[in-house]
Parts: structure tokens; sequence; C-alpha cells
């Protein structure tokens, strides 16, 4: 079968959903299929098109055997009116570029950006095909829910514009358990129309590493106890409580925070560091995934925040995940189906968000007992090696494909991951 995947973001750009994108691909590859992707010039998180890519309105590569297709859009890093015109750019440009492509069987859109939504409906009407929405972020109540929105009339135009686009789907396709809740009981989707694809990780990628001494002395941090937080510096993270905990760990001079990627609050997280006149953290910027195993080879202890709010309670951070994989015990400052994660895995210390003594206290506890912190990470790793291969779960997804469709999509003879078990619902 041939699948066309539209989405805004992919790689070369770093984070959970390039990550994702771009591991579906590869196992829809693995598994005997097509795979052709109509994205944007690399431009997130930074909010600057890459260098490589800039001067130029349209450009075709090839990702491991994905025919990848670009276009401009108005880049920004911001939020408010910018970011909306960043994401309807997109989906005007993108027309153009599927218009490249070749007829596909399914048509698989990623949101957000849910506006998206508008040209894979015109795509897949135009080539009779089904189309599969994919629900990574139940936009736009997590903006409504965090603040970043208020009511108002583009919040209820943006409510009626996500109705018309789950009608007209003919599949949609949710990232965690606390999404897919949502779809049927708050949203209504009728269950014949879900289908699931949790985030996974490549256990051959990341995997436990002997510490990059090197690395470490080029940073500056010899003798130092790494606690690792990496990812998108987004709003909804809260962040700046892992700040605060640092802030009351500072007599702890061998402890050093390092925060790796960019993103919309990367700058006032800085603000706040210097306010707090913090000497035991350091930002660093986004590096590429391959880069990624030398820098969690330094670090003890992975810490993950998430803000106080109804939409975080159903996440899953994709990030947990390549934590896991490379046997770092986690601290968690999150609640709802994150908390689940940690708690199945038996891979770290959870505590309450927004709630800087607890983390600073989970912290030192995991950076006292090396036994306890070992343990931990030990478990994540078999847990996400048993449960959360990506062979497996795009496995699982193309069998609920097959199961509500008539396509014959069973051609996968490339790989056979029979050692592994099936993805659990927390």
């Amino acid at each position: 079968m041939r699948f066309l995947v539209l989405t805004q973001y992919f790689a070369p750009e770093v984070g959970a959903t390039q990550v994702r994108l771009s591991a579906f691909c590869k196992e829809l590859v693995c598994a005997g299929h097509k795979a052709e992707v109509v994205t944007a010039m690399p431009h997130h998180p930074i909010g600057r098109i890459f260098p490589k890519y800039r001067g130029c309105f349209y450009r075709r590569e090839f990702q491991g055997g994905v025919k990848v297709h670009r276009v401009w859009l108005s880049a920004t890093g911001g939020s408010g009116l910018s970011r909306i015109l960043n994401y309807i750019s997109f989906m005007l440009t993108c027309m153009i570029a599927l218009l490249k492509t070749a007829k596909p069987d399914f048509i698989f859109v990623d949101s957000p950006p849910i506006f998206l939504g508008i040209p894979g409906w015109i795509a897949s009407t135009l080539w009779r095909c089904p189309f599969i929405f994919n629900v990574a972020d139940l936009w736009p109540d997590s903006v409504r829910d965090l603040g970043i929105l208020k009511d108002g009339l583009f919040l209820r135009a943006v409510y009626m514009l996500e109705k018309w686009i789950y009608r007209r789907a003919d599949y949609i396709t949710a990232v965690t358990d606390g999404i897919r809740d949502v779809l049927l009981t708050e949203k209504q989707i009728p269950a014949s129309k879900l289908l699931f694809l949790p985030n996974g990780v490549d256990t051959e990628l990341f995997r436990p590493g002997t510490a990059d001494e090197q690395l470490k002395a080029r940073l500056g941090l010899s003798g130092k106890r790494i606690i690792l937080y990496a990812g998108n510096h987004g709003y909804a993270a809260g962040a700046e409580q892992i700040l605060q905990a640092a802030k009351l760990l500072s007599q702890h001079l061998e402890f050093q925070f390092i925060f790796i990627g960019d993103g919309p609050e990367k700058p006032k997280l800085r603000a706040l560091s210097e306010d707090l006149c913090l000497r035991n953290v350091s930002f660093l910027d986004s590096v590429a995934l391959h880069e990624l195993p030398k820098f969690l080879s330094i670090a003890e202890i992975a810490v993950i925040s998430l803000r106080r709010a109804g939409v975080t309670r159903g996440a899953r951070p994709a990030k947990a995940f390549v934590m896991m994989a490379a046997a770092l015990p986690i601290v968690l400052a999150a609640e709802g189906e994150p908390e689940r994660l940690i708690q199945a895995a038996e891979s770290g210390l959870i505590v309450p968000p927004d709630e800087p003594r607890k983390l600073a206290a989970a912290l030192l506890k995991l950076m006292s007992n090396p036994a306890l912190a070992s343990g931990m990470g030990a478990r994540g790793r078999e847990f996400v090696r048993d449960y959360f291969e990506w062979s497996v779960l795009v496995r699982a997804w193309l069998s609920q494909l097959r199961e509500k469709t008539n396509f014959d999509i069973s051609r996968e003879a490339t790989y056979e991951p029979s050692v592994h078990k099936s993805p659990v619902s927390l």
C-alpha cells in the first residue's frame, strides 16, 4: 500500500513529532509499503527556516527510502497571531506539494496543527482515498486549558473546524489512552473510526552506554553529576519548576542541571535562571537525534515536567521512552497518564507538578541512592523493550487498519519482531 503523510514537522527538525513520524515512515517501508511525506521547510523549534533550506519555495529529497516534499511557510517561534499565520501559511502552500505526489491508498494527516485537516480532506476527496487524522494533541482543548487562547470568536471557530474534520475523517488515530478516551466520550467519535498508535522508541539507537567524558570536558562539566532535561521548551512543560528545584539544590555543588533543546519558553527560562543566580544550570542547543545518546550517557537522572492542567493529564511524553531506553531513572512532575506510565514501568519517582520542593527532594533521593536509581533505570529499559519498540507499535496499527478496511495491507514481510510483547494500555 502507498501512504502519504501530511505534517508540518519532519526531520531534520528534532522533537517528539519528528521522531514519531520518521519512525512511522521507516516501519511502513520495512513492512513492505511505500511512504511519501509532504511537509514544511525545517524551522521548528527555533522559528527560522534552517540555513540549508532558505531561499527556496519547493524542495524534494529522500530520507531512508521515503520521498519528502518540502514547501515554504511563514516561519515563527512565537505564539498568538504569528503562530496562527505559521499554521495557515503551510495549510495553503502544502497544496502545491500535494500535487507533486503519487496517488496514495491512504492519506495520514498529523495534528496539530488542526488546520491541516482541510487540505488533507481536499486531497482525500480528489484522490478518493481514506483520510486518517492523527491526533497527537487535543488542540484546541490544550491551548484553552493552558490559558494560551481565551474563549471568543476565534476559539469557537476552531472548535467548529475540529468537529468538521472529525466528521469527515474516515479514521482517527490517538497517540495516548487519554486522547482516545476524550475522543470517545467527549468528542463522541464512533469506536469504529478510532485507531491507536502510541509513541515508541528505537532501543538500538537509545541504550545504556559509558559516560562520554570528552563531552563532559568540552561542556566544562568534568566532575559534575548531571541531571538532564531534554526536549521542547514549551509552555505546557512548566520547566520553571525544575529551575526552582535547582535553586533548592544549589548547595550540592557537584550537581549540574543541563537543559537541551529549544522552544518559545527558552528565553524566559534563561531569564529566570539569571534572576535566581543559578550556577548549577546550563542551557544547550538542540542536538540531532543521532547525537543525543552521547548526552544521555553523561546524565545520571532525567527529569520530566508538565504544567498542571486538564489536558496534560492525558499526555504521554515521548521523551520518557527515550530516557527509559537509555536506562536513565526518571523524576516526573506530572499527573494522570504520564504518572501511570512511570508507575507501570517502575522506572522513577513521581511528584505533583508545580511543587519544586518535592521535586528537589525526589532528585536528591535518587542522586543519593545509586542502587535505587540503577534499578529503576534497568526496569525502564526492560519495559520499553517489551512494549514500545516502534516495529511492534506500527505493526499493531497496521493490523487495526486492516481490520477496519477492505484493503489488503498484510504485506509485512521484512521484519518479524515476535520476541516483543503487545503494547500495554495505561
